[in-house]
């Protein structure tokens, strides 16, 4: 069994920063893209980052510049630094794994449960 946690959302000022992990867990063999998702109330969910195995990253357009995605393959984690934190990023941000388990031979999708990322004044 495979499960992603997320952590490090909450409530935060216009500008300010937030650190999201996720962790992977369980009988891992190999993990190739990671990437973290938004789905704001009455939105359907984006990208927000993505990051292969190899270090290849995209990010929408919207962060650009702002959150910088990253992994440690040995803790099985990725990261999302954002930083200049706008209203708009509000959202509920869910983390998302492509995971090869231990004999499989193939990559199945999982998600995180997601954590809530409020930025108000």
């Amino acid at each position: 069994q495979v499960q992603l946690v997320e952590s490090g959302g909450g409530l935060v000022q216009p500008g300010g920063s937030l650190r999201l992990s996720c962790a992977a867990s369980g009988s891992i063999f190999s993990i190739y893209d990671m990437g973290w998702y938004r789905q704001a109330p009455g939105k359907q969910r984006e990208l927000v980052a993505a990051i292969k195995s190899g270090d290849n990253t995209n990010y929408a357009d919207s962060v650009k510049g702002r959150f910088t995605i990253s992994r440690d393959d040995a803790k099985n984690t990725v990261y999302l630094q954002m930083n200049s934190l706008r209203p708009d990023d509000t959202a509920a941000y869910y983390c998302k794994a492509q995971i090869s388990q231990y004999g499989s031979g193939y990559y199945v999708t999982y998600w995180g449960q997601g954590t809530q990322v409020t930025v108000s004044s």
